[in-house]
């Protein structure tokens, strides 16, 4: 029969279940798979343990609701095994769906269920029924029910041993023990009810499976095994990256999906199950580039304890055709308890976003080549113009002294016209030349400028570019980081305003785009929020500011970090830290980079660039409009 303290234990384990039931439908909206079998196990169990304890409640002599009880008791207890091996190939997997051959596990405990509750009819569950169990006489369906009991059992244990021998990092093998005790505990249980012959109680197995209620919580709930396993990497990062590789504290490859394999894996020799610094004793040295580059940035992560991001590119050879890509590579350290316990590796492939850019600026090539023919067509048309005119003009006079010089010549013999006369008639002639003279210096003039206006439009040695255009390609570029990093960004400049300045526009974009990235790493570490860049001036200097609301940067690093190599971005010298932006800056722009922490939380990042290169007019009516 059930004792007293059977029946309190599984009171106290009904009212665990009913909170957890009752926190998860307020918590978890969108359930996870594992997060689903886990709160179907809980409803099993406590369908299995309420007929227990109404049967602590009923005489012995009332064999008929006895029976019913247990027939009540089936369906709880014959689903406890199958729903613990599909939690443990859940785990292992990582299905965020459950399989079709997952679901046919289930055919086994709808058979127990019927056969127990139509026993009467052929009796292969009891042949002989009794609440005294040395009275009872199980029929032949008994062992089969076992077997398979024993069979889910062992098959969740060997998954989660496979698992845990395959991924040797601590945190694997906590969520491993957790879910091997689990299974273990009423597989021995079962097994000691069955072969050893004592009489043990029917709570015992109920008492065991509560084990498996709690080592399988702590490991889903507690050790949040689908914040940083690979599992969850399979589900999230194909989400955000093109290709994933997850590390270990030691370099071992430990996951990587479809996309990495074929466009890494094959390449390089990459394997699960081997250290990444083994690929380098195989294939060309000139095939080594990426994973030089990946071992160097998974130290530089490992030393600063930070993330690490750098641009890499990837020749591959298809068909005989060679093509070059290029990938923005994200190197992410993963915690548990303050100690790094692996590695993620996100590969974002840009070369599209590349080959998109390098056709809009060979298109915005064409475009302004074709307002420069136009305008010098422009030009020629007023040249033309202009130059009608004078050239009239020119012809009139010179008509006129035309005239003059045969009225003098007419004269020459006319006794009448005096030394006057043609002291007049000299003057006269040389108003018209002194005309003639405006009208070509006139032409002269016109000739210069449009003269210079072309040498202007030709030449490309200094390019102007406005901040309006900067700021669109850096929202482009940052959009994906942005939205996978739970973060907004907040444009403020003064719209009706058109700022320009002269230099390279993609030298401005890097140092933007990594203070951004900065200011995203930050923001992440309280969850995301609104990162605010600022663009103003003064009557000396154009500053762009990135203000985010993070952690802040401690004083010593905030010291040295325009001063020395400290950041994390850049260690690599393929990829823009805040060093390296100085000095672009300084040398591209004459201008200066500052930090400082800001009051309340979050830090300031700021660029002064001098208004002798930067020109600054009243905006049209389209530059003023939200971006």
């Amino acid at each position: 029969m059930v004792s007293a303290l059977s029946v309190v234990i599984f009171s106290i384990s009904l009212i665990i279940v009913a909170y957890f039931i009752v926190w998860s439908r307020k918590t978890q909206k969108k359930r996870a798979l594992l997060n689903k079998l886990f709160l179907f196990l809980s409803l099993a169990y406590s369908s299995w343990v309420i007929p227990l304890i109404i049967m602590r409640f009923v005489g012995t002599d009332n064999n008929d609701l006895m029976f019913f009880l247990d027939c009540l008791m089936q369906p709880g207890g014959a689903l406890m095994s199958p729903l613990y091996l599909c939690i443990a190939i859940s785990f292992v997997e990582g299905y965020e769906k459950m399989k079709t051959w997952m679901k046919l596990l289930f055919i086994f405990p709808l058979i127990t269920v019927l056969i127990s509750w139509t026993n009467p009819l052929h009796h292969l569950y009891y042949v002989e029924f009794s609440v005294v169990k040395s009275e009872i006489i199980f029929g032949p369906y008994i062992l089969v029910s076992g077997a398979f009991n024993y069979i889910f059992l062992i098959s969740g244990i060997v998954y989660m041993i496979r698992f845990g021998l395959k991924n040797k990092t601590s945190l694997y093998w906590k969520q491993c023990v957790m879910f091997i005790i689990s299974g273990l505990c009423p597989f021995l249980v079962s097994v000691a009810a069955t072969f050893s012959g004592q009489d043990i109680p029917i709570t015992a197995t109920p008492l065991s499976f509560m084990v498996t209620l709690i080592f399988n919580g702590i490991a889903i709930f507690q050790l949040h095994v689908l914040d940083i396993s690979p599992i969850a990497t399979q589900h999230v990062l194909n989400a955000i990256s093109d290709s994933y590789i997850v590390l270990s504290e030691t370099g071992l490859v430990v996951k990587y999906n479809r996309s990495f394999q074929e466009l890494f894996g094959k390449e390089y020799g990459i394997v699960e199950g081997t250290k990444l610094s083994d690929c380098l004793k195989i294939g060309e040295s000139s095939q080594k580039n990426v994973i030089y580059s990946l071992l160097a940035a998974v130290d530089s992560s490992k030393e600063g304890e930070s993330h690490i991001s750098y641009e890499q590119s990837v020749t591959f050879t298809v068909n005989d055709v060679s093509k070059k890509y290029y990938f923005v590579v994200d190197v992410s350290p993963l915690e548990l308890y303050g100690q790094i316990t692996g590695y993620v590796v996100l590969f974002k492939d840009i070369t599209q976003l590349r080959e998109s850019m390098k056709r809009l600026q060979d298109s915005q090539e064409r475009m302004m080549e074709q307002e420069r023919f136009a305008f010098l067509g422009q030009m020629i048309g007023g040249l033309a113009h202009n130059l009608k005119t004078p050239i009239m003009s020119i012809s009139g006079c010179i008509s006129a002294a035309e005239n003059l010089v045969e009225e003098c010549e007419e004269s020459l013999t006319d006794s009448d016209v005096t030394a006057d006369d043609y002291r007049e008639i000299y003057d006269e002639m040389k108003d018209w030349f002194s005309k003639v003279k405006e009208s070509t210096a006139y032409m002269s003039d016109i000739i210069t400028a449009i003269k210079g206006q072309a040498a202007n439009i030709s030449t490309d040695d200094k390019i102007t570019f406005t901040i309006d255009e900067m700021l669109k390609r850096c929202t482009l570029l940052m959009r994906h980081e942005l939205l996978n990093s739970g973060c907004r960004l907040n444009i403020t400049y003064d719209k009706s305003e058109e700022i320009s300045l002269q230099g390279d526009i993609n030298n401005l974009i890097q140092v933007i785009g990594n203070l951004l990235s900065n200011s995203i790493y930050a923001q992440k570490q309280v969850g995301g929020g609104d990162i605010d860049l600022v663009v103003k001036h003064d009557d000396t200097n154009l500053e762009i500011l990135v203000n985010d609301r993070g952690t802040g940067v401690p004083e010593n690093v905030l010291a040295k970090l325009f001063k020395s190599m400290v950041t994390s971005k850049g260690a690599l010298g393929t990829g823009l830290g805040l060093y390296m932006s100085n000095a672009v800056i300084r040398g591209k722009f004459n201008g200066e980079m500052w930090g400082e922490n800001r009051e309340g939380g979050g830090s300031t990042f700021g660029i002064r660039i001098p208004l002798d290169i930067v020109h600054i007019r009243t905006a049209t009516a389209s530059n003023g409009e939200d971006q």
